[in-house]
């Protein structure tokens, strides 16, 4: 099958993908000409890909901007109010009620300019200058949480993917969740709550390696299972039940994303005969041996219902918001890197910052260095 992108070098700029098809240009957002070829292949494997995933391939996304967050400066004070414990929180209240933060309670925080800050550090004290620095803080930092979930076939190279991707990241600010057969106290509750119960909260990343969506996969693929959560028989309509789990985890997607939270969403789409090779390779490494078993060959006799089961769920879930990206992941190298770009594509997004120092914090900051190296 011909490639239907080449590469394209405008001069002194980034690389492009050029489209044979639409005849359009699409920025891979590198000068590096072996990131941009890695890239350029990906999308060129995404093509061949078989045909349920063309229409939902994407793999290398641009992301809209996100949704401009509506909390006030009053929200934040009351956030942070909630965290606290003791003297803390005793003192967070009372600073709260200083009168010089009036003028920013209401003021919505992106909206928010530098001579607004201004204005509460001239009306106030030393106190409440410590205060809004720490509230400004934590309004840049706590705005957002990013919540990572990988689905795909077993041997699809999940585990490695979060190892090598999240390896730079500090894990101070990142938890790791893998879902397994749920337990007897999950079946009590409904299908999404075990996986709601470990979101990340705001100023965090939070990885699912395997999620929600295996309540629309797996258990579409064996009912049984289905049969046994428990369910009263009129949810158990075949037509319905369906749509409605899919419903239920968009509007899961939606009020996460207006309260902060960025889902993204990959797949990665590795072909059967490449699962074979990794199946075989388990088997002749006997430190992997152990992640073989006589289920993963059942569960591969069922390669055709699995695919219809990711087609109908990733067509009815991939929304603006929450997007899903189709990921070739028979190149584990070129699926993590993808993966690596769709993450740092979502983080500039956020156009997270550190506060500007003002004119009298950068005073401060040299005072504080004389008083150090005397």
């Amino acid at each position: 099958m011909k490639n239907r992108y080449r590469l394209f070098l405008r001069r002194k700029s980034v690389y492009y993908a050029f489209d044979d098809t639409t005849k359009t240009f699409t920025s891979l957002k590198t000068k590096d000409k072996a990131v941009a070829a890695r890239l350029l292949l990906a999308m060129n494997e995404a093509g061949k890909q078989p045909a349920m995933n063309l229409g939902l391939a994407r793999v290398y996304l641009k992301h809209s901007d996100p949704m401009v967050s509506q909390r006030n400066w009053q929200h934040i004070m009351d956030e942070i109010i909630k965290l606290k414990v003791g003297p803390s929180r005793d003192r967070w209240v009372s600073a709260a009620k200083d009168k010089a933060f009036d003028s920013i309670r209401k003021r919505v925080l992106i909206e928010t300019q530098a001579e607004h800050l201004l204005a509460v550090m001239k009306q106030g004290t030393v106190s409440t200058n410590v205060y809004l620095r720490r509230l400004h803080n934590f309004a840049v930092d706590n705005r957002y949480a990013v919540l990572l979930i990988l689905q795909g076939m077993d041997a699809a190279g999940k585990d490695g993917a979060i190892r090598h991707v999240m390896s730079r990241v500090n894990p101070q600010g990142c938890q790791v969740f893998s879902f397994k057969q749920p337990s007897a106290e999950e079946l009590e509750h409904d299908f999404l709550w075990r996986a709601t119960c470990r979101l990340p909260e705001r100023g965090r990343i939070g990885v699912f390696n395997r999620s929600y969506y295996e309540e629309v996969l797996i258990v579409r693929v064996h009912p049984e299972i289905l049969a046994g959560q428990g369910l009263p028989e009129a949810l158990l309509d075949e037509k319905a039940i369906w749509k409605g789990r899919y419903r239920s985890i968009v509007d899961l997607e939606e009020h996460l994303h207006r309260n902060g939270t960025r889902v993204i969403k990959i797949f990665l789409h590795q072909s059967k005969d490449e699962q074979r090779k990794r199946f075989l390779k388990r088997i002749d490494d006997p430190d992997k041996n152990w992640k073989l078993g006589i289920t993963d060959i059942e569960e591969r006799k069922l390669w055709p219902d699995y695919m219809k089961a990711y087609e109908a769920c990733l067509s009815a879930t991939s929304t603006n918001d929450a997007p899903w990206h189709v990921v070739p992941a028979d190149d584990k190298k070129n699926a993590r890197l993808i993966i690596s770009e769709i993450l740092l594509d979502v983080f500039k997004g956020l156009k997270m910052a550190y506060p500007e120092p003002t004119v009298k914090r950068r005073r401060e900051l040299q005072l504080i260095r004389k008083t150090l190296v005397k």
